[in-house]
């Protein structure tokens, strides 16, 4: 099928193109931008007048929660629900039942990905057996199964020896590392920030050092090793301001932030709204601004929307009893907008951070609209602005504390591999 979307104002922050011009697609690839080729003929015209093209996002935190939680959400509605964010490619921690550990299960997810609508999925791999922390798995299996990376997701880390190991093992095959950063024993029994308001409401909290302290050892062992080391969703002023120095001294890590968390802080939490029972938790103003300061300066490298979809179930009980987590796909773009506006940040460079940044941390071909590349591409209208209501979310769990809430920007289409995979009704 040959497409042409015309009049659009184009953003490719790879090429650092933004300007109107129009794309033309024939075959599933971009095959022209600005002139049609010869003997182009599309067979479906998209005015993209007022609109932003962008390339297709990059998650590179989405649950789809199969297998073994299908009663919270299932892949087909996941998946429609991340084309319908403009998610063109994800990434998808191993944190199912059973986890993925084993090449089969990798084999069986992609498989079922592939064959149905929505984005490529880039499964990242257990990188202990069961996620249990105590035997590693056999990662090079897991990589020709089609794992990208490895990491514990959000089971506890708690032999160093074992963390070592597996640096210096994924060191040696050139294997990525993706670890969130949270002392088992500091955060244990905690269920939001250790602050002011976490005691003025009695919540039991997670410190700030949990983040830190964890921190401090991951990268004393990626000196050692020399392991590439992807840190997932930093949350302190702190972490930040180590994971600068690391980088200053040549480490070779790159890290990522949750949507949520650059526009929400403790201070949210005074309702007990279960929606907001996060891992990690939510931070002081300090925390959350050092966040935002950070993804403007580019110490930080990518956002994602750490998709957590949950059964409303889980959410209608107290906050300290409730299931940690909140839907996020549909919101990763709005959020990301938001952001932008309020800190003055320019259009290409906030694009940047949900396409071809975390398609760089991933290591796969995304996240550019360069001739030549798949087309897999978002457009949405940068001026409309939606009201989040569980109505208003594909997801089929519509667990985010942002419910109510206006969004600036609107997906109108996302094409994968040129065709329309989601396209908003009129």
């Amino acid at each position: 099928m040959k497409i042409q979307i015309k009049h659009g104002r184009v953003i490719d922050p790879m090429s650092r193109r933004d300007g109107v011009a129009d794309i033309f697609i024939a075959a599933g690839k971009i095959v022209a931008i600005g002139e049609a080729p010869a003997d182009f003929h599309a067979n479906r015209v998209i005015d993209a007048a007022g609109l932003v093209v962008c390339p297709g996002l990059v998650d590179l935190s989405v649950r789809l929660r199969e297998p073994g939680f299908e009663y919270r959400a299932t892949l087909e509605s996941e998946m429609l629900a991340a084309a319908a964010g403009g998610i063109t490619s994800l990434a998808c921690p191993p944190g199912t039942d059973p986890p993925l550990d084993e090449p089969g299960l990798v084999e069986m997810l992609k498989f079922r990905a592939r064959n149905l609508p929505g984005p490529r999925v880039y499964p990242i791999g257990a990188m202990t057996q069961k996620l249990e922390g105590q035997m590693l798995t056999e990662m090079a299996e897991l990589r020709e199964a089609g794992c990208v990376a490895f990491t514990q997701a959000d089971a506890p880390m708690t032999d160093t020896q074992v963390l070592l190991r597996a640096m210096e093992y994924a060191a040696t095959f050139g294997f990525s590392l993706w670890l969130r950063p949270q002392d088992v024993s500091l955060a244990k029994g905690g269920v939001a920030h250790d602050g002011a308001v976490a005691s003025r409401l009695g919540l039991p909290g997670i410190p700030a050092l949990a983040e830190t302290v964890a921190l401090a050892t991951i990268l004393q062992l990626a000196r050692e090793t020399g392991a590439r080391i992807h840190l997932a969703r930093l949350s302190t002023y702190d972490g930040i301001a180590m994971v600068r120095a690391a980088k200053a001294q040549g480490l070779a890590i790159t890290c990522d932030v949750a949507a949520t968390h650059v526009h929400l802080s403790e201070n949210d939490l005074m309702g007990f709204d279960a929606h907001l029972h996060l891992v990690p938790p939510l931070r002081s103003l300090r925390d959350r601004d050092g966040l935002r300061e950070a993804l403007r300066d580019g110490s930080i490298d990518a956002m994602c929307s750490d998709h957590t979809p949950v059964d409303e179930d889980a959410k209608q009980v107290p906050f300290g009893e409730s299931q940690a987590g909140a839907s996020g796909v549909e919101l990763l773009l709005p959020l990301t907008l938001k952001w932008a506006r309020e800190m003055g940040v320019p259009l290409l460079q906030a694009i940047d951070l949900i396409t071809w940044k975390p398609a760089q941390i991933l290591g796969v071909p995304a996240g550019t609209l360069a001739v030549g590349a798949a087309a897999d591409v978002c457009i949405f209208d940068e001026s409309a602005e939606w009201i989040v209501t569980p109505q208003t979310l594909a997801s089929q769990g519509n667990n985010t504390p942002f419910l109510g809430h206006p969004m600036p920007g609107r997906v109108r289409y996302t094409l994968i591999d040129g065709h329309i995979d989601f396209e908003a009704r009129a």
